[in-house]
């Protein structure tokens, strides 16, 4: 398994990790990924970057089963309005590209909204940057060391 960006900024931040390969895989959704890498898929979280109607970028964390609740999120960072950001603006904005987008590492640190479930867990497992590759990392380190916030940013069903 190679080492990504995400992966050496972690260690250079001297944050623990562990990481995950499953590119062998025919997994695309995040619910798929979290079940080839036999996770619970409530632990498992999706990177989301916005736009705000001020042209501020967001990035949003959440878990892979769940959607976004825009007038949450944009509450959350004092915005009037948030968007998705169009696929098509992913990489020029971030560095990456769709479904390799983690919220480490990007060409501009934007900031970040964990969504608050996390917390009943002691680490999350998200996207290393590059399709195939996930981190897990402590919660409490991307809280504290990492300085993301959390906030209730999921839709209610």
């Amino acid at each position: 398994m190679e080492k990504t960006n995400v992966m050496r900024i972690l260690e250079q931040k001297k944050i623990k990790y562990n990481s995950y390969y499953y590119g062998d895989t025919d997994a695309i959704s995040g619910v798929e990924v979290a079940s080839v890498l036999g996770q619970d898929f409530r632990r498992v979280f999706k990177t989301l970057v916005t736009v705000s109607s001020s042209k501020r970028y967001y990035v949003f964390m959440l878990p892979v089963d769940k959607e976004l609740d825009l007038k949450k999120a944009s509450k959350v960072v004092g915005e009037k309005s948030v968007s998705m950001l169009p696929s098509k603006e992913l990489l020029k904005i971030t560095g990456y590209i769709h479904g390799g987008c983690s919220s480490i590492g990007m060409k501009k640190q934007f900031p970040v909204v964990v969504d608050e479930s996390a917390k009943q867990f002691d680490t999350i497992i998200f996207s290393a940057g590059k399709i195939g590759y996930q981190v897990e990392v402590s919660v409490l380190e991307l809280e504290e060391r990492l300085h993301y916030l959390f906030a209730t940013i999921v839709e209610e069903k």
